[in-house]
């Protein structure tokens, strides 16, 4: 029986420790398998970010059902459901690593889904930013994690390209889910949107999570958070810019719904302008994707900084026009 060792990188010291692997037990990377994970990570991303990234219709119902609440408060409904998936992340990340990948996928499936299910129920903002926030950011990780990581573990020649197309499944998953939500909110009432979108994710885990395979199973670490790499000066950078850089990325996307009908007084353009800052980020996740196999991940990133700085502060704020936010909305997502 042969063997390799795994290749290390400089950035992954703090990851990996020793790991080897034989070549019979490892899958090939950038195989037919290798894809159809991609394509399950996408589908599963299309109903998890999906779901947050078409919380802007939501919101727009929150204010007519809570009229006496701040938007600034019902705002934190879906600022904790994406900022619970990162939070949260980290215990998912070593759930990830300690058990089967599948399961993990699974099990916050089914909480994310149920979490949406019980928030149907919910008569007060505070539940929901409980239920519809917290709980689903939790249980949301678990299937976002998996999801982002596993098209780079079963693809090399283009594994920022498969990472692009499986995060981009989360805009197209806002791009159809806005609409869909406009149109159940104004059917049937926001009760019942969110218990068919539960039932989505639960289904759509369920139906899935079997994909979440990991390809290389690495020796378990003994300590659950290793801050040895804070003492990395490159990586401190880039986690603080990228702090700072996620914690305006999600204003868009809720406040430009609500900002074209109460500000711009354009009546239904809300699921409109959802859907246009979901369309752009489905060709632009996928064309950064394409540039950081060629330019690299860090010069993508910082174009990518710069353009959505100039479609918020140069586009979207000095006008009050509608000609310029959808271009924001294009530019930005």
């Amino acid at each position: 029986m042969s063997e390799r060792s795994l290749t290390i990188n400089e950035s992954d010291k703090y990851v990996f420790e020793k790991a080897v692997i034989t070549e019979d037990n490892v899958p090939a990377q950038d195989s037919l398998h290798a894809w159809i994970v991609v394509f399950g990570s996408f589908l599963l991303l299309m109903v998890t970010v999906g779901t947050t990234n078409s919380f802007g219709v939501y919101l727009q119902e929150y204010q007519t059902e809570f009229p006496s609440t701040p938007k600034s408060t019902l705002t934190w409904i879906g600022s904790l459901q994406f900022g619970g998936m990162c939070f949260f992340g980290v215990l998912a990340g070593v759930l990830v690593e300690r058990f089967d990948s599948r399961l993990v996928v699974f099990g916050g499936s089914i909480g994310a889904g149920a979490a949406l299910l019980i928030s149907s129920a919910c008569t007060s903002p505070v539940a929901l930013i409980i239920t519809q926030g917290v709980l689903f950011g939790a249980f949301g990780s678990c299937i976002l994690i998996p999801s982002i990581s596993m098209p780079s573990q079963w693809m090399e020649k283009y594994r920022a390209l498969a990472t692009g197309i499986a995060v981009a499944g989360g805009s197209i998953g806002g791009l159809w889910m806005s609409f869909a939500t406009r149109a159940m909110n104004m059917q049937l009432g926001y009760h019942w949107s969110l218990r068919i979108n539960g039932f989505m994710v639960i289904v759509a885990g369920c139906a899935f999570s079997p994909l979440m395979r990991k390809r290389v199973v690495v020796p378990k670490r003994d300590k659950i958070i290793d801050f040895g790499a804070l003492t990395n000066a490159k990586f401190v950078l880039l986690f603080v810019s990228s702090l700072f850089a996620a914690g305006g990325y999600y204003a868009p996307y809720y406040y430009m719904p609500p900002y074209v009908e109460t500000v711009l007084q354009r009546d239904g353009w809300s699921a409109s302008i959802s859907s246009i800052l979901n369309a752009g980020s489905i060709v632009g996740r996928v064309v950064i994707g394409l540039l950081a196999d060629y330019l690299g991940p860090l010069n993508s990133l910082l174009l990518s900084s710069v353009l959505s700085t100039i479609a918020v502060l140069v586009l979207w704020l000095p006008f009050k026009s509608l000609g310029t936010l959808v271009a924001s909305a294009v530019i930005f997502g």
